[in-house]
Formats: C-alpha cells, structure tokens, sequence
C-alpha cells in the first residue's frame, strides 16, 4: 500500500542549480569560520598556561569569541542574516547586553568570594 503522508522533500526542491551551488558555498563559509574560531579557542587554551602573566588577556579573548561565535550562529543558522537592519539589533543587542551582564556579575561575585575565602584562610 502507497502512503500519502510521506513527502520527499528532495524532489521538491523548487531552486535552480545555481541556487544550490550557492548554498552549499555558504554553508562551508559558515563551517569554515567557525571551526577556525574554535580551533584558534582550542589551540590558546592548550597552549597559555593559566599561570602565566597573559592569561587574564586570554580569558577575555574566549569571551569575545564565544559570544561572536554564538551571535554567527544565530545569524546563519537561524537565517536572522536574511532580515533588516533593525530586527538583527532588535533581537542580537538584548542578547549581547545580557551576555556582558552575566560576565560581569560572574567576575564580580568571583572576585568578591575569593576575597571572602582568602579572608577566612587567613
């Protein structure tokens, strides 16, 4: 028996092969960036100790490669690239606010249990 609910979806595809060629070019583009992003995280990360004097630098470096990493993701991946001007900040600046927002009370209550802690060693 034939079912009727089960759709093909490859057979239709209503673009040309132009079109095709050109979104397999921007999802290797968006492969591409984003493992170089990763593997230049990976290769600090192994390669800085977290003693040494840069390593603070460091720190803020993964920061602003995981939040730019994250807002190309949502750009490609969520197709938000294709929209307005307006609608990126509208939905990307509330993100990015909060992502500053929670690094900051990261590294402010961080530093003040630290000093709590090295207060009570003492």
């Amino acid at each position: 028996m034939l079912r009727d609910d089960i759709i093909e979806y490859s057979l239709d595809a209503h673009h040309s092969e132009e079109k095709g060629v050109e979104l397999r070019k921007t999802i290797w583009k968006v492969t591409f960036l984003l493992t170089a992003i990763t593997a230049v995280e990976v290769a600090l990360g192994s390669m800085i100790k977290q003693s040494s004097d840069y390593w603070q630098i460091i720190k803020w470096i993964f920061i602003v490669l995981t939040i730019v990493k994250a807002g190309y993701i949502v750009l490609s991946f969520m197709h938000l690239g294709d929209e307005r001007k307006g609608l990126k900040y509208v939905i990307l600046l509330p993100y990015f606010v909060f992502a500053a927002y929670l690094i900051f009370i990261l590294l402010n209550e961080g530093t003040a249990i630290f000093g709590a802690l090295s207060e009570v060693a003492n």
